[in-house]
């Protein structure tokens, strides 16, 4: 019998010379290198780890120096630009604010359908805040108690889309608040207490500046971006006759 038709070829390395290469670059490779891993550091640099929206885990520079958080992203507009700015969601800004004056659980039932993107989201939160609102207006005069309900989805606005707090932001306007925003925990405890502040006493305009950032961040769970294809039919075709 020849031999097996892998040894035979002799386009093939066999598998004895395989391994001897590979012994000889791991021999000469530097001892540094060999417990370096490409997926910790790349080209002196250190990785991090990403969450599942895109948000790096581990913050830190190329020294390994801890990054300021108020380096985070700002919202997109203000808390009181009510009536939003003049760009291509400018239609969708006035509808924002239509809806945050006259009809607020419509708009927060819709902010947390687009933040949740799940079956039946916008009934289960526009119902229950109908009903604080009508409670909160028969019992108080006002709309008070919605916003005990509503405040969450503020803060669940800020960690999806990694936006700058209000600690944070008063860390970089004025330089206060630096104790709270160095420590993780107090940090986020300080801006859970500043958006439930913020929906307390300026609830419409905090859903007003939710939904336009929304809108401009995240597609609606309702719109379905499939692709159309359109059957254009052919145009008039003729023919031109030689001459005889």
């Amino acid at each position: 019998m020849g031999a097996p038709e892998e040894e035979s070829n002799p386009l093939l390395t066999s598998q004895n010379e395989i391994n001897d290469a590979k012994k000889a670059a791991t021999s000469t490779m530097p001892a540094e290198a060999v417990k370096k891993s490409p997926a910790m550091e790349y080209q002196g640099v250190a990785t991090h780890e990403w969450a599942a929206d895109g948000v790096p885990i581990g913050h830190g520079s190329v020294v390994g120096e801890p990054m300021p958080m108020h380096q985070r992203p700002q919202w997109d507009s203000s808390l009181f630009s009510c009536l939003g700015r003049n760009d291509e969601f400018c239609s969708s800004d006035l509808e924002v604010c239509l809806l945050g004056s006259v009809a607020p659980c419509v708009l927060y039932g819709s902010n947390v359908e687009r933040l949740g993107s799940a079956p039946g989201t916008f009934a289960n939160h526009c119902l229950p805040y109908s009903g604080l609102y009508v409670l909160g207006n028969s019992c108080f005069g006002g709309n008070v108690i919605a916003p005990w309900f509503s405040y969450p989805s503020r803060t669940a606005i800020r960690r999806k889309l990694n936006l700058e707090g209000t600690c944070e932001s008063l860390t970089r306007t004025c330089g206060c608040c630096v104790n709270l925003v160095a420590d993780e925990v107090q940090h986020e405890q300080c801006e859970s207490a500043c958006d439930f502040a913020t929906h307390i006493f300026c609830h419409p305009c905090a859903l007003c500046q939710e939904g336009r950032e929304l809108r401009r961040r995240l597609p609606h769970p309702g719109f379905n971006a499939r692709q159309v294809f359109i059957m254009i039919p052919p145009g008039e075709q003729t023919m031109g006759r030689g001459a005889n």
